[in-house]
């Protein structure tokens, strides 16, 4: 895995040759400062009543890997967008567009990418891993810049700005998705405006949040030309996939996505039914990345840190698993979902349960089980079926839809 992903870096780093060094623009980010000592993160208070995607701030910012020179030009934003109950939030960011001008027809297109499960605290902040040079996913990333498109990354609610990241809640983060394409087509400086075409992108938590946007975006951000999403191992319901996983060895983000939906829906009973070492406990992961806590809760169980067994089955957290399931509105774009048959993490029938429930409400979606490996390889190999998938849609080809075999 290491070696794929140190290949695809060398080959961004070099597909164009990368823009002269100069001194950092005023207002830039400080190189490799956490969001939690960042001002930069930290949202107006009140949020300014002003419309969804809108950009509060923004400052340039060098994007590095491992050391080598990415050829972009980009900015961390902050802009405002929705929470899963409705209230008004601020996002923090990153918008890359390449250095090259775009050598197609009509507007660049722009990419709403959305990262996989990096953590619960500031510093698994995509923003933060861009600025500092760290960022895992930037190889995947890239595929979309090397076609000469725009890639609007966002953070999603909580993780950047003060958290813990509100994991798992699906309609907060297909918000941030849509925010994060309205805020960069806005951006001074970017080149891009409300007329460029928009794809959705993401895998695994990321593949959750796009299969989100494009439910939602016909009803929260009509005026975006979205012309298609690619929607990577989604977990379409997280009750049935917190049922196998709670007590095992990825029992981490079980326990995440509990205080991540816990901080989504406050209402929701959660910091009453907590023992003294479940306080503790969750007080720990809210400050912690994926690769600390699928660790240290690695075999725990959500009901040994509450006073009830079973917290999942209270009548108001079965409302919000209801809440937050994926399927229950077909999105009016184009969609894609592609997912390895020997998926462990995600299991394959969360992809093929969405198909199906998308098919039903009349959805043209093509089902692409050509996905080789387990979880995090199958990242990897199905990037470059989501570009492609994405390419044509830009291109105005004709979606091909399994539905119609399928059904």
């Amino acid at each position: 895995m290491l070696v794929v992903l140190v290949a695809a870096l060398a080959s961004l780093a070099v597909a164009a040759p990368p823009a002269a060094a100069a001194p950092r623009a005023a207002g830039a980010a400080p190189q490799a400062v956490p969001p939690q000592d960042d001002a930069f993160y930290t949202p107006p208070d009140p949020i300014p009543d002003v419309p969804a995607g809108t950009v509060l701030r923004s400052r340039p910012v060098s994007v590095t890997a491992y050391g080598l020179p990415v050829p972009v030009r980009a900015w961390q934003v902050l802009y405002r967008s929705t929470s899963a109950t409705g209230e008004p939030n601020a996002v923090s960011g990153t918008v890359l567009v390449p250095d090259t001008p775009w050598p197609g027809t009509g507007t660049r297109p722009l990419v709403s990418y959305a990262v996989g499960t990096h953590g619960l605290g500031p510093e698994c902040a995509p923003s933060y891993k861009l600025a500092r040079g760290t960022e895992q996913e930037l190889p995947l990333i890239g595929q979309a810049l090397r076609r000469g498109w725009a890639v609007a990354v966002t953070d999603y609610e909580g993780l950047g700005t003060p958290g813990p990241h509100t994991y798992v809640a699906g309609p907060s983060l297909g918000h941030a998705m849509l925010d994060a394409a309205r805020a960069a087509q806005h951006l001074p400086g970017s080149g891009l405006s409300p007329s460029s075409p928009v794809g959705l992108w993401g895998y695994s938590e990321g593949g959750f949040a796009s299969g989100w946007a494009a439910q939602l975006e016909a009803s929260y951000a009509p005026e975006l030309d979205i012309r298609g999403a690619a929607v990577g191992a989604p977990p379409t319901d997280p009750e049935s996939l917190a049922e196998v996983h709670d007590g095992g060895p990825f029992s981490g983000l079980v326990i995440a996505a509990a205080l991540g939906l816990a901080t989504a829906y406050p209402d929701a009973p959660f910091e009453e039914i907590l023992t003294a070492e479940g306080r503790r406990a969750m007080a720990a992961l809210a400050t912690m990345c994926v690769e600390e806590f699928s660790t240290r809760f690695a075999l725990r169980t959500v009901g040994s840190y509450t006073t009830v067994d079973d917290p999942m089955a209270l009548p108001r957290w079965q409302d919000v698993l209801d809440a937050v399931r994926l399927g229950g509105t077909a999105p009016s774009s184009p969609t894609m979902i592609y997912h390895s048959p020997t998926d462990e993490l995600v299991l394959f029938d969360q992809g093929v349960q969405l198909h199906s429930a998308w098919c039903r409400g009349g959805a043209t979606v093509r089902f692409q089980p050509a996905v080789a490996g387990e979880h995090v390889l199958g990242a990897v190999t199905g990037a470059p079926l989501a570009v492609d998938y994405l390419a044509g849609r830009f291109a105005g080809r004709p979606a091909p839809d399994t539905c119609r075999v399928t059904g």
